[in-house]
């Protein structure tokens, strides 16, 4: 009641700034909780059809769809669309059963996702669907039903999950039935597990002195009841169940993956969370990118095709409204770096033949070597765009072959090995070998 009071002195006899369609919709919903009897309405003109459409909620149907016809009825869509990508919001916490589409009060409803789902599916004028994820997971209830049918709509149209900046738990096993999950540096994923909550309140009922009966019939009809401590017998089941759902889990999620990331893999976490670079060398995730500009990138696929295909190496996508970081050592196998100097040209380097033939432990790998190489060269002063590289499929080997070649272009190898950092003179790396050979063989 505390809290209806505040929104009273909120919304009566005070100058609001609202939208008249708005305040009915308020006061239609929260007016009878407020006052305890229904309202009506003076010195606004309110049609008794819009009354009644604006109190009573869109039907929860697991059959039906009402609630995106609703929308449809009035002229618009479940979903944003940008550039015929219908854009699905999956944020906070997620619940089974709400009669709501799109974030309400924190939670976001299974219902509401799929009738968004099923009504971007319908439209000609989606040409894919972007799932924008900001989730630490939710109910079981729904989620296994309505990841499958994500799994089925992602054969129709393509899909892409843009993560920012969680996609945990329930949110996880949404995110992994898209074509590709897309993770900015500091997003996490993953909490492939299962949680259960057990209050036992007998102590305090105890100091209160409080003393609860319950009556039942039925040996196990009171199993788990929060007044008497959880019996060993109870637990050892509620663990037992709790470990058929998180392999549930696991199933789910590399269905939606496939070799990516398997059921074992998926298991092998447990319920560990992965961040960045991490996730995606995990298998968890496939590109490392900011999201705006991964979304636009998706959307600008031209029509009938699918924006960036399920296989091949990963790379990052850096945001192009800031400066690139300055260029490191690949630290991660399937980390990518970025540069913001003026790269060489690659179109004389021969381009690899298509990466999808080979599987993803041996494209990882040579992913992680190019990036190497690009690293190298960064030392060196050759700016390779590692992306790109990794994108066109171009060989490591190639690649340390244009790097001499421009060098010795320059004539600069005796310069550059004599500035090479400690370190790196510590171990020489592939190019710098080959340039202090060059260098030796010129002051003969």
């Amino acid at each position: 009641m505390m809290h209806h009071a505040q929104i009273a002195q909120r919304a009566f006899n005070t100058p609001l700034m609202v939208d008249p369609a708005k305040a009915l919709a308020f006061l239609s919903g929260l007016g009878p909780r407020i006052t305890g009897q229904e309202i009506t309405f003076h010195g606004l003109e309110v049609e008794a059809a819009d009354q009644t459409a604006a109190s009573l909620p869109a039907r929860a149907s697991l059959f039906g769809n009402d609630l995106a016809q609703r929308h449809q009825r009035n002229g618009t869509q479940p979903y944003a669309l940008v550039d015929g990508i219908a854009v699905i919001e999956i944020a906070g916490t997620l619940v089974h059963r709400g009669a709501w589409i799109g974030q309400s009060s924190g939670m976001t409803s299974y219902e509401g996702i799929a009738a968004q789902l099923q009504a971007a599916l319908s439209d000609p004028g989606v040409r894919g669907i972007a799932l924008d994820i900001d989730s630490f997971g939710g109910e079981v209830a729904g989620a296994f039903d309505l990841a499958d049918r994500i799994r089925a709509a992602r054969a129709q149209k393509p899909m892409h999950a843009f993560v920012a900046e969680h996609a945990l738990s329930a949110g996880y096993v949404l995110a992994s039935q898209a074509d590709r999950i897309i993770l900015p540096r500091t997003g996490a994923v993953g909490s492939i597990g299962v949680v259960a909550l057990h209050t036992d309140m007998s102590g305090a009922l105890d100091q209160k002195g409080i003393a609860v009966t319950l009556i039942h019939a039925g040996a196990h009809k009171i199993d788990a009841n929060p007044y008497q401590p959880l019996p060993k017998a109870v637990h050892d089941q509620m663990q037992r169940e709790l470990e058929v759902v998180r392999f549930l889990f696991a199933e789910t999620v590399a269905a939606g993956r496939g070799d990516r990331l398997t059921h074992a893999a998926a298991l092998a976490t447990e319920a560990a969370v992965f961040r960045g670079a991490d996730a995606i060398a995990a298998g968890l995730a496939d590109d490392l990118a900011d999201p705006v500009t991964a979304f636009h990138a998706f959307a600008a696929a031209p029509r009938g095709t699918t924006p960036t295909s399920r296989k091949g190496p990963q790379m990052t996508i850096m945001p192009t409204d800031t400066p690139n970081p300055a260029p490191t050592a690949a630290t991660n196998p399937t980390q990518t770096t970025t540069t913001a100097a003026p790269t060489m040209p690659v179109s004389s380097v021969a381009v690899a033949p298509d990466t999808t033939a080979m599987n993803a432990d041996a494209v990882r790998a040579e992913a992680a070597e190019v990036a190497q190489v690009c690293a190298q060269a960064a030392r060196l002063g050759v700016q390779i765009d590692a992306a790109d590289a990794v994108t066109r499929g171009l060989k490591p080997e190639a690649l340390r072959a244009r790097v001499l070649a421009d060098l010795a272009a320059r004539s600069d190898a005796a310069g550059i090995i004599a500035t090479a950092p400690a370190a790196t003179a510590a171990k020489d790396s592939p190019i710098i070998a080959a340039a202090k050979k060059a260098a030796t063989d010129a002051k003969r």
